[in-house]
């Protein structure tokens, strides 16, 4: 549950005055995406940025902290990139997250979402300030408290062995699919047991109700499908509170997330608006991040081969030293999310009235979006920041963000990552690219989404299971 539920930049988000570009054209051979110079506004978008953002993100941190960009849609935004410049962004008590913060031309654009699902469904945790926001969050906290996300552990990792079991015993030609196979259905098994879904109710969900996080306009040929999956989505909300309110009992055993929702929300905590918004944040940002950050890291590692080994030894190690290999993996999944988060921007924040920021005037009611990529790549805070180190201390990364909206989930995202990359190197042996010389790896598609990295699909080879 993290800072980009909704894409506004694929939606069509707006603020940032935009101009022509009068950079030369493009020449790889130059300097990354060829520009000797950063347009303005900077292109945020094309295959090349979404395989591998960093070249541009060394660019514009080495030009200033603040950015003009544009994104997919048309539109533009203040991107901030650099670790300081982000980092004090990201606590700026001037910065707002509510939706009435955004100017006229920015409100018209970025209720891509067609009423009333736009206020039925938008109005969840990350579009809050506070003192509504600190009553939302108050509620969720229990339920990923490390301590509790530390002893549903033994049942995170059932899960993950559940899904190993079903993969083929060796790779068939071509690969398995870790998407497919694991990573599209770990993290919704995990979060339906953390939240208390019930089973007959997770297995009716449909993954690609996740998709109307990347909305279309209402002319794009799209549009239909989109909206058919945003009622789909509705449905689904209406159906889980409604059997919540039916069978929850507070007095009961255990954490039962959504039933504690439906009781703030009868008790008048929240609106049925915010209830609905809630569970809507949990079912879509709860699992696809998730979901993406295990492709990122498996795709990382299977392009640092010697990093994976060493891990891979030291999880299955027999030298008496049981918590070196935990330790180890622990240490890792922390450069992984620094080196490559599937968090990749934040959402829209904004300023109430023109507001400098780091030398920028920011107009009020602009949209703000905060790289956090960018951030953790940055050499003045992380030497040698392109470098994938397991053993690099501090690492202070901001990959789930930071500030009153740091996401309250980090610590179930941790246990899941850890428990999934175990088990994925340890269960599958010689896990490698599928092709011998590992191409595929380079040219794999990756979504779409525009505040999110991940991949659809990861065809491995691997020696027989265990």
């Amino acid at each position: 549950m993290t800072d980009t539920v909704h894409d506004p930049a694929s939606a069509g988000q707006t603020g940032a005055a935009e101009t022509t570009s009068t950079a030369p054209a493009a020449d790889a051979s130059r300097c990354p995406f060829g520009y000797d110079e950063l347009p303005d506004p900077v292109p945020l978008y094309g295959p090349e940025y979404k395989s591998d953002p960093y070249p541009l993100y060394r660019q514009m941190r080495a030009a200033g902290p603040v950015h003009r960009v544009k994104f997919p849609s048309g539109v533009g935004a203040w991107l901030v990139t650099g670790y300081k410049a982000a980092h004090e962004a990201l606590n700026d008590p001037r910065f707002g997250k509510n939706h009435d913060l955004g100017n006229e031309e920015w409100l018209t654009l970025a209720s891509i979402m067609p009423e009333p699902q736009h206020s039925q469904l938008q109005v969840h945790l990350l579009h809050q300030d506070p003192p509504k926001h600190t009553t939302m969050r108050r509620l969720v906290l229990d339920a990923f408290s490390p301590r509790r996300v530390e002893s549903l552990r033994p049942r995170i990792q059932e899960l993950a062995d559940a899904l190993i079991d079903e993969l083929p015993e060796t790779a068939p030609a071509g690969g398995a699919d870790l998407v497919a196979g694991f990573a599209a259905h770990y993290p919704f098994r995990v979060l339906a047991e953390v939240i208390g879904l019930p089973q007959e109710l997770a297995v009716r969900f449909d993954r690609d109700w996740g998709k109307v996080v990347q909305p279309v306009g209402p002319q794009d040929p799209g549009r239909p499908a989109y909206e058919g999956r945003l009622h789909g989505l509705q449905n689904y909300i209406a159906e889980v509170v409604t059997h919540k309110r039916a069978t929850y009992d507070p007095a009961g055993p255990g954490v039962d997330l959504l039933g504690r929702l439906v009781t703030a929300c009868d008790a008048g905590e929240l609106s049925p608006e915010e209830l609905d918004s809630m569970v809507f944040q949990l079912l879509v940002a709860g699992q696809e991040p998730v979901t993406n950050q295990i492709t990122t890291m498996l795709i990382t590692l299977l392009r640092h081969p010697e990093q994976l080994d060493r891990l891979r030894t030291a999880l299955t190690a027999d030298d008496g030293d049981q918590a070196a290999g935990p330790r180890l993996l622990a240490r890792a999944i922390e450069e992984l999310l620094r080196y490559d988060g599937a968090f990749e921007l934040t959402t829209w924040r904004f300023f109430a009235e023109d507001s400098d920021l780091h030398g920028t005037t920011v107009p009020a009611g602009d949209s703000v979006i905060i790289s956090l990529n960018a951030a953790n790549r940055d050499e003045e805070q992380f030497p040698d920041a392109d470098v994938l180190d397991f053993d690099r201390s501090p690492n202070a990364h901001m990959a789930f963000g930071h500030g009153i909206h740091f996401c309250p989930g980090a610590s179930l995202a941790r246990a899941e990552l850890q428990i999934a990359i175990g088990t994925l190197l340890t269960r599958l042996p010689g896990l490698r690219p599928s092709a011998a010389d590992g191409e595929e790896i380079d040219s794999l598609a990756w979504v779409p989404a525009v505040l999110a990295r991940g991949v659809n699909r990861l065809p491995v080879a691997y020696d027989k299971r265990s």
